[in-house]
């Protein structure tokens, strides 16, 4: 342990890596990418099997992630405008949509910096202009863009607040190297160093070296793309840089990492057999995330959990942990995760997403969606125990999964398990009511149900 530190606080890394599916790595059960030294760190840690990112894209993910608040608290739903697809195939009005965390609103990094941490964020930030705003020290490389853009992942770059490295330098590395710098400079004093790469978001571009070595590489059906596994390959790269530096610098048992992902993986690259669809949707390809938490002396290595958890969680968790007070005002949305940690029982709790907004489709022929025009459509879900619960607003449909037997929401039991179905509604509407949350239900008057038919008729065919 370096000199100077308390115990008491201990370093934070929480790795956010973007658009990364939960089958995406070797130890969540890929035979295609390799990922090493995120398995190694798997082993050294704590693996949540059922972790979810608490929306399915990447801005209303991350507003959740870092004020720990559900998307009706801070009204982030999605990236831009909430009228998303063909206007005739909205049957109703949706909620608008903010696209920024309000500056209300306290943070985790904001929390942090008031007990005592320096924090440094490197890499996509996607909540506001700045997160210097929001409590951060230092920032490379983030703002409100979502992607890396037309320049993609070499220098020079089209992100803002980065120098431009040499001609073709990796910006997955580019942002590793920075990240190291801060560790080194803060090694003394408690930091938090939030890593979200802008990897493995589109546009898919990876290193020629590694896409030559997965160009011989056998794949299976949707895990076969040789430019995304270098991308994949890269960010397990830079994780094993960063994590030999920690060790190099005797921090590893005062440090708390977090490897997540900030939403499922996009069903048209990657597929999550079993999981159903991907990116954007509520169905589980579209939630479910890899969570890894690794910390020396109070997260057991090699452990592993099933207990649902959501990265609203990562809030309450730390606060605990450091102990930390927030603003009377700020009512966090998650639970401490510390008695997970220590395989302590844990009650039973519900878990909810709220997305009154359209979420056009990606690849009809591939997103996995509940119809071919949509990601999904405006509605609500609740998950306890093994019951998974969709609420559709627009004709008031439910759907209703088991997903102990049917990870893969393939069968409706909203008919047949009436009870069940009629329980988690009366506790989506309670929650929908504690927390505000907009359920819209005015008319479109752009909506045609004549050409949706053929439309949906259209796309169906083309399967």
């Amino acid at each position: 342990m370096s000199a100077g530190v308390n115990p008491q606080k201990p370093n934070i890394i929480l790795i956010n890596v973007d658009d990364l599916g939960w089958k995406d790595l070797g130890f969540m059960g890929s035979a295609y990418y390799e990922t090493p030294n995120i398995d190694r760190l798997a082993g050294q840690g704590m693996v949540f099997y059922q972790a979810y990112a608490a929306a399915a894209n990447c801005a209303p993910s991350r507003a959740c992630m870092m004020s720990g608040r559900n998307t009706p608290s801070h009204g982030v739903y999605t990236v831009d405008n909430s009228e998303r697809g063909n206007s005739k195939t909205r049957k109703i009005i949706p909620t608008p949509n903010r696209d920024f965390l309000p500056d209300s609103l306290y943070t985790l990094a904001a929390m942090l910096k008031d007990n005592g941490y320096t924090n440094g964020t490197f890499g996509k930030w996607h909540i506001n202009e700045d997160p210097l705003q929001h409590g951060f020290h230092v920032n490379v490389g983030g703002s409100h863009r979502g992607n890396p853009g037309s320049g993609g992942y070499f220098s020079p770059y089209k992100i803002d607040f980065i120098e431009n490295g040499p001609d073709g330098e990796y910006l997955t590395d580019r942002l590793t190297e920075e990240a190291i710098h801060f560790v080194r400079a803060n090694k003394e004093k408690p930091f938090f160093l939030y890593l979200p790469f802008y990897s493995v978001h589109t546009p898919i571009m990876g290193k020629p070296e590694l896409i030559e070595t997965f160009a011989g590489k056998q794949g299976t059906k949707g895990q076969d793309r040789p430019d995304y596994a270098a991308m994949v390959a890269s960010v397990d790269q830079n994780v094993g840089k960063l994590m030999a530096v920690v060790d190099e610098l005797n921090l590893a048992d005062n440090t708390l990492v977090i490897f997540t992902s900030d939403n499922g993986g996009i069903r048209d690259i990657s597929y999550q057999t079993p999981l159903r669809a991907g990116k954007g949707s509520y169905y589980e390809g579209g939630i479910r995330v890899p969570l890894v938490m690794r910390w020396p002396g109070n997260i057991q290595a090699g452990s592993k959990t099933d207990f649902p958890v959501t990265n609203l969680d990562f809030f309450p968790t730390l606060k605990s942990i450091i102990s930390a007070e927030v603003p009377a005002a700020e009512q966090l949305e998650g639970i401490d995760l510390n008695p997970v940690f220590r395989k302590q029982p844990m009650a039973e709790r519900a878990i909810y997403w709220h997305f009154p907004i359209y979420l056009q489709a990606y690849n009809p022929k591939e997103d996995g969606g509940r119809d071919p025009l949509f990601r999904t459509r405006p509605g609500s879900v609740i998950r306890k125990g093994k019951w998974k619960l969709h609420h559709y607003f627009e004709d008031g449909d439910y759907e209703l999964y088991n997903l102990e037997e049917d990870p893969g929401e393939k069968h409706n039991l909203a008919q047949s398990q009436v009870e069940i179905r009629n329980q988690m509604i009366d506790l989506l509407e309670s929650w929908r009511l504690e927390v505000n949350a907009p359920v819209p239900g005015q008319a479109n008057p752009l909506y045609d149900k004549a050409f949706e038919m053929n439309l949906i008729k259209q796309k169906l065919n083309e399967k």
